[in-house]
């Protein structure tokens, strides 16, 4: 089971390139998480306290904005949540509600910095990993704001160049 756990971590773009043995000492005893069909892993404004690898299921990431959830994104089996607590440790910026029942495995964010004592170059590598996955999410979320942009500026068919 472990082996299929570690290969589903080095599988996704935190965890490429990490070795086994990095990945063994990441997943403690108790790092499964089971969450039910329309239950949450966790609420927008919550403590954060790890990251989320999704083994089964699926689940919708959710924003409150004045008083109503809008849906950011879903996400499927490989998929990973709750990683900017790996990098801010503040309060999570969005719930993430399973769609169906789920399995997960859990990082402790103490876990991960024991890591950085332990072996900092495994450490700064799944640093560069985040933050080139971070990226790549802005890159798509600037794209995407863009679009939306210029479609609002859309009159009569014609773009016209705006200047903010």
């Amino acid at each position: 089971m472990q082996a299929k756990r570690i290969q589903l971590l080095q599988g996704t773009p935190l965890f490429g390139g990490i070795l086994d043995t990095t990945i063994d000492y990441l997943l403690c005893n108790n790092c499964t998480v089971r969450v039910a069909d329309e239950e949450f892993f966790f609420h927008e404004g919550d403590e954060a306290d790890g990251i989320y690898i999704l083994e089964s299921g699926s689940v919708a990431v959710l924003k409150d904005w004045q008083k109503q959830q809008y849906l950011l994104s879903r996400l499927a089996a490989g998929d990973c949540f709750g990683e900017i607590a790996m990098l801010d440790l503040g309060q999570r910026g969005a719930s993430v509600l399973a769609l169906e029942d789920c399995t997960a495995l859990r990082i402790d964010n103490n876990r991960l910095f024991g890591l950085y004592e332990q072996d900092i170059e495994q450490f700064t590598l799944i640093q560069m990993n985040l933050a080139r996955e971070l990226a790549r999410r802005l890159r798509a979320a600037d794209e995407r704001l863009f679009q939306n942009h210029i479609q609002a500026k859309n009159i009569n068919g014609e773009y016209r160049f705006v200047t903010m």
